[in-house]
């Protein structure tokens, strides 16, 4: 991550003023850049390929809807026009065109949710239209379309990920923290979507989650030790590569729980997909993993 002037200059001020200077090394080394978008209001169908979240997408004419195994149609959640984020992705994780759409199938259980992540080339964009959803889809339920606005982010660690010896001292504590950690965010009452930074979570083992998974295929038993053996098995002993793909882990999208577009996640959680990072930069958004967090 390649940190310019600026966003250096905005972080160490923020830590500063609050008393966390003591912090900056370790902020500077662990902080993530981000893309948040907020509701801007009800989506307008008229413009087909807007970012949207929630309401039916838009699709090729001639695109299949996606389909659980079971044969049910997935519930669309949310559509990104890669153009509108271009210009916010301080990673350049992002292809510069096209559109990725979002769906989902039953969020029952947590864990290796059935899920689609479609990618339009802007060829494949300029043709599409929009489409009702389904009268039955998988969610059993009908969301509110709004309209989205993008902007880049600072996502320093949560309190699942942070490391507390690294914030705290004998004068300032953790949930001194909590208030430089929203301004350094810059967090927003209509946000709803987030792209990278840190998963929302009780624990910081989301990635090794997702990493074993995608690696082996094997489910995830809340052990972090025996998900890193089993993927260094699979890498064929070499535990640094092993070590290396968690970190790569990404955090493509997170969903928040909203009464506007009628998302809740069981008890107002929020919904994750995640990507190797060596899949994202190849565009290859069809081997990506989804679950839920609910408190």
């Amino acid at each position: 991550m390649k940190w310019t002037e600026q966003k250096r200059n905005d972080l160490e001020t923020k830590l500063r003023d609050h008393q966390f200077a003591h912090a900056i090394p370790y902020l500077l080394e662990t902080t993530k850049f981000g893309i948040r978008c907020a509701k801007t209001g009800p989506t307008d169908y008229t413009n087909p390929g807007c970012s949207r979240v929630g309401g039916d997408p838009d699709l090729p004419p001639d695109w299949e809807w996606p389909m659980t195994a079971d044969g049910e149609a997935m519930t669309f959640l949310a559509q990104l026009n890669l153009q509108e984020l271009v210009q916010h992705d301080s990673s350049s994780f992002l292809p510069k065109e096209g559109m990725l759409s979002f769906f989902v199938g039953v969020d029952e259980p947590a864990y290796h949710i059935e899920h689609r992540v479609l990618v339009m080339t802007p060829e494949q964009l300029a043709t599409a239209v929009n489409r009702h959803s389904p009268e039955e889809t998988t969610m059993e339920e009908t969301f509110n379309g709004f309209a989205l606005s993008a902007r880049a982010t600072l996502e320093p660690p949560n309190y699942a990920y942070i490391d507390y010896d690294q914030i705290e001292t004998d004068a300032v504590g953790y949930e001194e923290f909590e208030e430089v950690y929203q301004d350094i965010r810059d967090e927003g009452k209509r946000d709803i979507l987030q792209l990278f930074g840190y998963p929302t979570s009780q624990h910081d083992d989301e990635e090794y989650e997702a990493a074993l998974r995608l690696l082996t295929g094997q489910d995830y038993d809340y052990d972090k030790d025996s998900a890193l053996n089993q993927i260094t098995k699979k890498l064929g002993g070499d535990k640094d590569k092993a070590k290396q793909e968690i970190k790569d882990i990404v955090m493509l999208l997170e969903i928040d729980t909203d009464d506007d577009v009628g998302f809740c996640w069981w008890d107002a959680g929020v919904l994750h997909y995640f990507i190797r990072k060596e899949d994202l930069m190849a565009g290859r958004f069809d081997h990506t993993y989804c679950s839920l967090y609910s408190s």
